[in-house]
């Protein structure tokens, strides 16, 4: 009897060192749950329902649709951005270059050559007059003062310029919202490289010149900027906001050949953002970008022009926000004293 007993205790013993072992190895194995998102924006996955499709239409251009996504806090958002194009009350700027409808100058002479004057922007009626040059990769709506002034005639592709031509008092206010345009609705992607999910990229150049042809603004790193809508996301931990700084230069940009699961950012857009005397103190200062960056030295919208846009004594700088690659819609802002 007394060596059954030792025998069962013995067995027991191992049987509890088995499980124990068992428990910490299954334990061992557990990966921690990712942090739950903690920034401001609205967050949207997948692609978004076409709500218009082909805003405009260009031969070898991408197409120009519309759509609509609600978010997870029950929002609705328009992508990539809601737009004036359709709106008969903002003017269109006139063409520096567009292939689109075969305005292909060669020399800033030639496109002011074809400028219609009735197309003056007047501010103040006793206002000096600015011309304003413009690429926009994609798509810009212009305002100073307040006031619209011109906006963009191709949305997307082919890539053309604009000439934008406006009488005011100095001090004022230039505002521009920017958007990077998307064939993937929602999701910030287009076809691209290989890949049926490519993140796109924006930019925008602008010269500011007064009537004597003298440069009295560009665009560069003293002008404000600010994303509210990001997008392609795969992961939402990668981003971060300290104050009103919204940062996703840690976030993959490699797209790939399925989006459903990408997720999008947004941020509501202030009232009267594009006003003289909106508070933009905190908003980030613009990040500048190379040519290169941006990818222009092969498009004729550009190239034909860099004595504007390269001038050797003022040259000015591509601006977005932090992250032109993932950063779709973006409001920018400048005072020229």
């Amino acid at each position: 009897m007394k060596h059954l007993l030792l025998l069962s205790v013995f067995l027991l013993s191992i049987s509890c060192g088995n499980t124990a072992s068992k428990k910490s190895e299954t334990a061992s194995l557990k990966t921690p749950e990712s942090p739950i998102y903690k920034g401001t924006a609205s967050i949207t996955q997948g692609i978004a329902k076409t709500i218009t499709e082909d805003l405009y239409s260009c031969e070898r251009g991408r197409k120009t649709d519309v759509g609509e996504i609600q978010s997870t806090d029950g929002k609705t958002w328009i992508v990539p951005a809601q737009t004036n194009y359709t709106n008969t009350n903002f003017p269109f700027a006139s063409d520096l270059f567009n292939a689109c409808e075969g305005n292909t100058y060669a020399t800033v002479q030639e496109a002011l050559s074809q400028f219609d004057d009735s197309k003056i922007i007047e501010i103040d009626e006793t206002g000096a007059l600015f011309t304003a040059y413009i690429f926009a990769d994609n798509y810009f709506e212009m305002y100073v003062n307040g006031m619209p002034v011109g906006k963009d005639k191709v949305p997307f592709t082919q890539f053309n310029s604009s000439i934008v031509k406006f009488k005011v008092q100095k001090p004022f206010t230039i505002a521009f919202k920017l958007v990077d345009w998307e064939e993937h609705l929602g999701v910030g992607c287009e076809a691209n490289r290989g890949k049926s999910f490519h993140a796109g990229d924006g930019g925008l150049v602008a010269v500011i010149k007064d009537a004597a042809n003298h440069i009295i603004a560009t665009t560069n790193e003293n002008w404000k900027a600010q994303t509210f809508y990001t997008a392609p996301i795969t992961d939402l931990n990668c981003t971060k906001e300290v104050g009103n700084y919204r940062y996703s230069k840690t976030c993959d940009t490699n797209g790939g050949q399925d989006g459903s699961s990408f997720y999008g950012l947004h941020w509501e857009i202030p009232n009267g953002w594009m006003n003289t005397d909106f508070d933009d103190s905190n908003w980030p200062n613009a990040t500048t970008f190379s040519n290169e960056t941006i990818g222009v030295d092969n498009k004729p919208s550009y190239t034909n022009f860099t004595s504007i846009f390269d001038d050797p004594t003022e040259d000015a700088k591509f601006i977005w926000s932090t992250n032109v690659i993932l950063d779709n819609e973006v409001l920018v802002r400048y005072t020229v004293k």
